[in-house]
């Protein structure tokens, strides 16, 4: 399971400071909220400190939205990609797109399932990379320091409660955080 392996290289990492922010980065790529979790949790027993968990969490995602936003550029770049956006539909959707960028963009960070498509999107229609670059930083700094907050004190509660076993319940709460966020995606695509 992914979520084992960020673990296992995070208590891998040891002491090394580098490298445990560079496992943290390579986990937001996998996924997020869960390397976020298990960042909460190792931080909880001390094995990173809190302020390079979150740093290396906050570039990681940072990273990643703006990874997702050059993806949707580069796909504006191919010809047969652009045959199915009709020239008029483009200019209207980056006019619908022009005043909102910062609010569309902080919105479908809280929107289960809605940030590939909505900064690819964003990257697709040319949107200002600086309102956009601003919103998925302010964004990540308020998702990921309460998902990271939540995280850490439900690691005390492991710590507490489970001893040998914490690790065990920082994987099924790190599961049970990625299905409640593709549960409610559904229930939402579902309302469409």
């Amino acid at each position: 399971m992914l979520d084992t392996s960020v673990a296992f290289l995070l208590r891998q990492a040891g002491q090394h400071k580098l490298f445990q922010g560079l496992t943290i980065i390579l986990g937001t790529f996998i996924l997020e909220d869960a390397a976020t979790v298990l960042a909460a949790m190792q931080a909880q027993t001390g094995g990173i400190p809190i302020w390079l968990a979150l740093i290396s969490l906050y570039a990681g995602i940072v990273l990643g939205d703006l990874g997702l936003y050059g993806l949707g550029r580069l796909s504006a770049r191919v010809a047969w990609v652009r045959r199915y956006v009709p020239p008029h539909r483009m200019r209207s959707g980056q006019e619908w797109l022009r005043g909102r960028v910062f609010k569309v963009v902080l919105v479908s960070r809280f929107l289960p399932g809605m940030r590939l498509p909505t900064y690819t999107a964003c990257g697709f229609l040319a949107a200002d990379l600086r309102q956009f670059a601003l919103a998925a930083i302010v964004a990540t700094l308020a998702w990921t320091s309460l998902l990271f907050g939540v995280s850490l004190r439900i690691g005390q509660f492991l710590m507490d409660h489970f001893g040998a076993w914490r690790w065990a319940g920082a994987v099924g709460f790190a599961i049970g955080v990625v299905l409640i966020g593709r549960f409610a995606a559904h229930l939402q695509s579902a309302d469409r």
